[in-house]
């Protein structure tokens, strides 16, 4: 906290941060712009806004997403910079939010003068502010184990170039191996569970969910949580959904979630430059009909696969995990609502995105062993 706040910036603060109009904030800029020695405490303060968002169960990632969505490159610049400098100051908390810490983007700084710059900081701060509470989001109980961050290291890597390639059949090939070692990793938890009870207790993260198209994103997302024994609640208003899971269940879902929308975004360029040469105009309800379609029959897909390939074996054990990660989600999220997709009305595009998720690699998954 600030000890000894200065004066033109508690004035400048009360000036601009409670009240919106552009008057109070330029004047607020104004007084901050013309004195030099604010910008220690102006800096403090928005450390302060930090640590309150932390208690209000925002994370790094969170606020970037919202930054880059409701403000300027400029803005996200003054965040990351802020949250770099609180993070020196602040506690552990925890591999999640280290590894959102690693990622922040490192925007280069605007060339700007000093009265844009205080107007930059005050936008920032008015959305900081204005935060509401979220969900707390608890951290794995336990760190991974080497052999476990080997796995999934070979799993990026084999995704990353899946993702890279220009050639469908080896991005099939190589996706279908990542999957392989994704439904290994996960089952292999489920079985030390079944042959040694453990401590762990069901988890959660944000996966963002960004416009556009970002309601079929989230149905995509719900599909591949369900079918890796997660459940996934969609934040609307800040672009991110909520899954809850087994830690391992967790890393799976992030994963193949983000390789199947790199697959179901190429194929939409692919179908897109397709009807384009035969001369029919696509627009914007083709993609979000492509993608709702996308979504829809991968989760079916997905379900299948999930369905078929379990031993009655392993029935009771996952069943004592579903039901902990139901629990953990009706702690988190007492009440939620059901919402239904709009905007899909183009035929074509959701024949289109049908076929493509026919084509996505989702199977050649090995079958659960006892």
């Amino acid at each position: 906290m600030s000890t000894h706040p200065h004066p033109t910036v508690t004035q400048a603060l009360k000036t601009a941060l409670y009240d919106t109009t552009d008057t109070t904030l330029d004047t607020a800029a104004s007084l901050l712009a013309a004195d030099p020695t604010t910008d220690a405490d102006l800096r403090a303060r928005g450390e302060d806004l930090l640590t309150t968002a932390w208690h209000r169960g925002w994370q790094p990632a969170d606020l970037v997403r919202l930054t880059r969505r409701d403000l300027t490159p400029a803005h996200t610049h003054h965040l990351t910079t802020l949250i770099r400098t609180q993070a020196k100051s602040d506690k552990h908390r925890g591999p999640r939010w280290t590894a959102q810490l690693t990622a922040l983007p490192d925007n280069p700084p605007p060339r700007t003068d000093r009265f844009t710059e205080a107007t930059n900081l005050l936008e920032l701060y008015r959305l900081l502010l204005r935060l509401p509470t979220l969900e707390p989001l608890t951290e794995p109980g336990k760190p991974t184990a080497p052999t476990t961050n080997r796995t999934l290291a070979k799993i990026r890597a084999l995704l990353a170039k899946a993702e890279a390639t220009t050639y469908p059949d080896e991005a099939e090939a190589l996706t279908a191996k990542a999957q392989e070692l994704m439904a290994r990793h996960s089952v292999d938890e489920a079985l030390l569970a079944a042959g040694t009870p453990s401590p762990d207790t069901p988890t959660a993260c944000r996966i963002g969910v960004e416009p556009p198209y970002e309601q079929a994103k989230a149905v995509l997302l719900d599909a591949v949580a369900d079918a890796n024994h997660c459940k996934s609640v969609w934040n609307e208003p800040f672009c991110f959904s909520t899954v809850v899971g087994f830690e391992a269940d967790l890393e799976a879902v992030e994963l193949l979630y983000a390789s199947l929308l790199v697959q179901a975004e190429t194929a939409m360029t692919r179908a897109e430059a397709a009807q384009r040469a035969s001369g029919r105009k696509r627009t914007k309800t083709f993609r979000q009909s492509f993608l709702a379609a996308y979504a829809h029959r991968v989760g079916a897909r997905l379900t299948e696969a999930t369905r078929t390939q379990i031993p009655e074996t392993l029935l009771p054990v996952l069943a004592t995990r579903d039901i902990a990660v139901t629990t953990a989600t009706d702690h988190l999220f007492p009440h939620t609502v059901t919402t239904r997709l709009r905007g899909i009305t183009d035929e074509a595009g959701w024949t289109e995105g049908a076929e493509a998720a026919d084509r996505a690699t989702v199977e050649n998954r090995p079958r659960l062993r006892d």
